[in-house]
């Protein structure tokens, strides 16, 4: 059997099931959701099948315009995603760490998938993450960019917009949302593989130890970037720029791994030459990121990762709770951030009075889709979203292109 007859055999399932679902109203969740959801999510993840079909004529069609929003830390470059049959509120969708900023593939997938449900997005470029640095200004810049989007009545006709951050904004979105002046101008917040303790989470990256029993080795990428924030701590100070020169070389060619794997080798070729170059102790400390030693690296920088994320304005847990819902979706094998700090968030946001729904799933890794999955897995993340898309009011129905 083909792996594209396993597609379209789960996907004629998943429609069958969500159809069961919606007729017969065996949860509490309006049919348009449901629909919107798993269209959604069809489309993501890749289905293919009857499912896939009818997602793609249902789509809206999605026009993009770049914009410039003031924030206190200067000029923010965000992009604007709108659906053309209109929408209502608007969703703040802020990437992961990496280097393409608002350019990043998945990034405008997912934009361009959510707008084409009918619901407009806005994409602001975070520079720190773009450097691959966790700043306490990745806060003050969400929170910036949300009041910007809630005073337009064009993107926020009634002041609200909703919050979302992937990885390690999916943390810092929730700090923000959780901030006096967005209190009254958020109306949910999604977390999507993001952290509720910085300090743990680096923890687990230096050493794979962690308080929720990580089933799943730290991941490389996760560890260089902790190199990165706390590179003047393990070389000297006339070998820093050079490390981290570099450093964003492997990083960048990490990613590029992804989508492009020609570019990727070469410059993974780029940093090996390099550390040849680099002069020692920076060398060696080059040699275990190309190496990709995470044992060796993570005992270097563990000292310095129990210091960095000092500010308790980097961690959700150490923060005043939003009081609007709060959604949590977490891949299960997440090796980045381990999927327990989404279990141990959701815990310390309920106690403190936050609605909070969380979904480990097998659908998503880090921040990456992964289609090979059963029907009720699927299914899980459908209603999920479906949740979330019950609290937003709805824009006019997503149209066949062809008309």
């Amino acid at each position: 059997m083909t792996a594209t007859t396993r597609l379209t055999r789960r996907a004629r399932v998943l429609l069958a099931q969500v159809t069961l679902v919606v007729a017969g109203c065996v949860v509490a969740i309006p049919a348009i959701d449901l629909v919107r959801s798993a269209l959604f999510v069809s489309r993501v993840a890749g289905l293919g099948g009857p499912v896939g079909r009818v997602a793609a004529v249902t789509r809206d069609a999605v026009s993009t315009r770049e914009l410039t929003v003031p924030s206190r830390h200067g000029p923010v470059r965000t992009r604007l995603f709108a659906p053309a049959h209109g929408g209502a509120r608007t969703l703040v969708l802020t990437a992961g760490i990496n280097a393409l900023g608002i350019d990043e593939p998945r990034l405008v997938q997912m934009a361009t998938e959510i707008a084409a449900s009918g619901f407009p997005v806005l994409t602001p470029e975070l520079p720190d993450l773009g450097d691959y640095r966790i700043t306490t200004r990745l806060p003050d810049l969400v929170e910036d960019v949300a009041l910007w989007a809630a005073s337009d009545r064009s993107l926020a006709p009634d002041r609200k917009v909703a919050l979302v951050g992937v990885s390690f904004s999916g943390g810092l979105s929730i700090v923000a949302a959780g901030r006096p002046a967005l209190r009254d101008r958020v109306v949910f917040t999604l977390s999507f593989g993001g952290h509720g303790d910085l300090a743990r989470t680096l923890t687990y990256l230096c050493t794979g130890t962690h308080p929720g029993n990580p089933r799943h080795p730290p991941h490389d990428y996760g560890v260089v970037i902790i190199l990165m924030n706390v590179a003047e701590d393990v070389v000297p100070d006339e070998q820093v720029e050079a490390l981290r020169d570099a450093v964003r070389t492997f990083l960048g060619a990490s990613h590029l791994a992804m989508f492009d794997t020609s570019r990727s080798e070469e410059a993974f070729a780029r940093a090996r030459a390099a550390e040849a170059a680099l002069p020692e102790p920076a060398r060696t400390v080059m040699h275990y990121v190309n190496t990709r030693d995470v044992a060796a690296l993570g005992a270097r920088l563990a000292p310095s990762a129990e210091r960095f994320p000092a500010s308790p304005a980097l961690s959700p847990e150490r923060m005043p709770a939003p009081p609007t819902p709060v959604y949590l979706l977490h891949g299960e094998s997440d090796s980045v951030i381990p999927a327990a700090e989404t279990l141990m968030l959701a815990r310390s946001l309920r106690a403190r009075g936050t609605p909070v729904e969380a979904l480990l799933t097998r659908l998503i890794t880090h921040a990456e889709v992964s289609p090979d999955v059963t029907v009720g897995e699927t299914l899980a993340v459908v209603r999920f979203w479906a949740g979330m898309l019950g609290r937003w009011p709805h824009a006019a129905a997503p149209r066949p292109l062809a008309e």
